[in-house]
C-alpha cells in the first residue's frame, strides 16, 4: 500500500468520528426540547448514541442533579479513540509499504 491509500483510510476513519460527534451533539441538543427524544429522529439517535454514552453516564454523576457533563467527556474520549485507531492503522499498514 502506498502512503496515499493509508492517508485515505485514516481520513475515512476521521470522518466517521466527526459524524458520530455530530450525532452525539444532536442528541444532547434534543434533550433541551420537550418530548423531542420521543420523536422518530430522537429515538433513532438514542439507539445510535445511548450505547456509547451509557458507560460515561454511569461513571460521571450529574452536577447538582441536573447538569450532565458525561457527553462532553464522551466527545473528548471519542476524539482520542479516533486518533488511536488512526495511529494503529497507520502503523499496521505502514509495515506493508
Amino acid at each position: 500500500m502506498d502512503e496515499f491509500t493509508i492517508a485515505s483510510i485514516q481520513g475515512y476513519i476521521s470522518q466517521l468520528g466527526v459524524i458520530y460527534q455530530y450525532l452525539i451533539i444532536a442528541y444532547v441538543l434534543l434533550s433541551w426540547l420537550p418530548s423531542a427524544r420521543e420523536s422518530f429522529i430522537g429515538e433513532m439517535l438514542g439507539k445510535l448514541v445511548d450505547p456509547y454514552l451509557s458507560p460515561f453516564r454511569r461513571l460521571i454523576p450529574p452536577i447538582a442533579g441536573m447538569i450532565d457533563i458525561s457527553p462532553i467527556v464522551a466527545l473528548i474520549a471519542l476524539r482520542f479513540v479516533v486518533m488511536g485507531i488512526n495511529t494503529i492503522v497507520g502503523w499496521l499498514l505502514g509495515v506493508f509499504v
